[in-house]
């Protein structure tokens, strides 16, 4: 789906929690309010989350094609975004439920001159759209935590990724060790939820607060990502463990063997 083809929304019913009716709900906003609330720590979040994908070796492995990206939860687009900035010869593939974030990336995909690099479309994470080893590549920002099977979701993930692709995953969750975590669960649990809800107007925000509290450690949620199938290859916590950047790869057929 292209920008010019995304759909209106409808609809009056009161958004459910993580829906992307909820989403559709605070679209407009949604990038000033990841600014303030993260003190603009999240652009840096997701430079190291594109970085993890290491597309360069992978586009040196297949020079006959150019590499795609999926990025889930693509939302207004950020971390696609950054995806086409890095790596000029890479097609970048945008799922979301919400069609009014995706509207905003659309337009912010348009403004940056590579509309035809990147594509949306309206999906769930649980049942993808896509053939069996069609990417390079996968990213999700601030949106697995959103997914009501995690697990599925995952193995989804590994059924799209081409052999030796590359997943990261960022997401937010509570601090629980080091000096600092107890300022930054008051920052997660009190400051953002209010500061959400006075910038957008929308009481949605208190989800955000609820969702992230209820995320697994980076430890149970690695677990996880192992039992879909998934090589884990690093978890790095992000400033204070604020954020946890989570790397892991699609099996090869020799690994398997081995």
């Amino acid at each position: 789906m292209s920008a010019a083809e995304l759909p209106g929304s409808g609809g009056g019913e009161v958004p459910a929690g993580g829906s992307g009716a909820m989403f559709d709900a605070i679209a407009e906003r949604y990038d000033l309010l990841n600014r303030v609330m993260s003190f603009g720590t999240d652009r840096g979040w997701r430079k190291k989350t594109v970085a993890a994908l290491e597309l360069e070796a992978r586009a040196a492995e297949h020079p006959e094609r150019a590499a795609r990206v999926l990025d889930l939860a693509t939302g207004t687009a950020d971390l696609a975004l950054d995806v086409l900035a890095r790596h000029p010869g890479v097609e970048v593939v945008g799922i979301d439920p919400s069609r009014e974030m995706m509207r905003v990336g659309a337009r912010k995909a348009e403004a940056a001159g590579v509309v035809s690099r990147i594509s949306f479309i309206e999906g769930d994470a649980q049942a993808l759209p896509l053939p069996d080893d069609s990417c390079d590549g996968i990213c999700m920002a601030f949106g697995i935590r959103n997914v009501p099977d995690r697990a599925l979701a995952l193995r989804e993930m590994r059924r799209v990724g081409r052999p030796g692709a590359r997943v990261a995953i960022l997401e937010l969750g509570e601090p629980r060790h080091g000096a600092l975590a107890p300022l930054a669960r008051i920052h997660i649990r009190h400051v953002v939820p209010r500061l959400g809800a006075l910038i957008s107007g929308a009481s949605e925000y208190r989800y955000l607060q609820e969702s992230v509290a209820r995320f697994p450690t980076p430890e149970a949620f690695a677990e996880l990502i192992a039992a879909a199938g998934l090589e884990v290859v690093e978890v790095r916590p992000l400033t204070f463990g604020v954020c946890t950047l989570f790397v892991a790869r699609v099996p090869t057929a020799r690994d398997e063997e081995a």
